[in-house]
């Protein structure tokens, strides 16, 4: 996107997840059926951060309380449009994976590649932190899986119990450096 600036964001910086417009409307979500992924209808308008704004802030303030790192791009008013945030905790018994902890682009912006490149800079982060994978706990709706599927994003072979818990409706993907 033209005038888009993109750069790291700094711990004082939380708040501004504040100006992202989160809303998004889901058609078709992935649930299991019998045992088997399905797509099915929902039909429903997520309004605000799905887990509250407060619940973002402080888990992005967590991230890099703990040494990770989150980018964001910025319009020309130098309004924040999205950020993705990236854990630096590696877990994982067969690779070493770190979180993709969050990406949110604001309504009025997606489908403008924002979200793609702000995925690639965690990529490159990861690579220089010498790990084998992303994994990304990826909510269930459609578009949100056909975005990751499309960046190459494929289902992780090595589930992390801890984070599939926290919610199950989740889709546990990864991304393989």
């Amino acid at each position: 996107m033209t005038g888009t600036e993109y750069r790291e964001l700094a711990l004082t910086e939380c708040d501004r997840i504040r100006e992202i417009d989160p809303d998004q409307y889901i058609k078709n979500a992935f649930r299991l059926v019998g045992g088997r992924r399905v797509l099915v209808e929902i039909d429903y308008y997520q309004r605000g951060w799905p887990e509250g704004y407060e619940k973002s802030r402080k888990g992005l303030e967590r991230v890099l309380q703990k040494g990770g790192v989150a980018f964001g791009a910025f319009d020309s008013g130098g309004r924040l449009l999205a950020y993705a945030s990236l854990s630096r905790e590696v877990f994982g018994a067969q690779k070493k994976y770190v979180l993709l902890d969050a990406l949110f682009v604001s309504k009025e912006v997606r489908g403008r590649g924002i979200g793609g490149r702000l995925f690639h800079q965690c990529v490159h982060r990861a690579r220089d932190w010498r790990v084998d994978c992303l994994y990304i706990c990826a909510g269930s709706a459609e578009d949100t899986i056909g975005f990751y599927h499309g960046l190459g994003c494929k289902d992780t072979p090595e589930i992390n119990e801890a984070l599939f818990q926290e919610d199950p409706r989740d889709i546990q993907l990864a991304y393989s450096l």
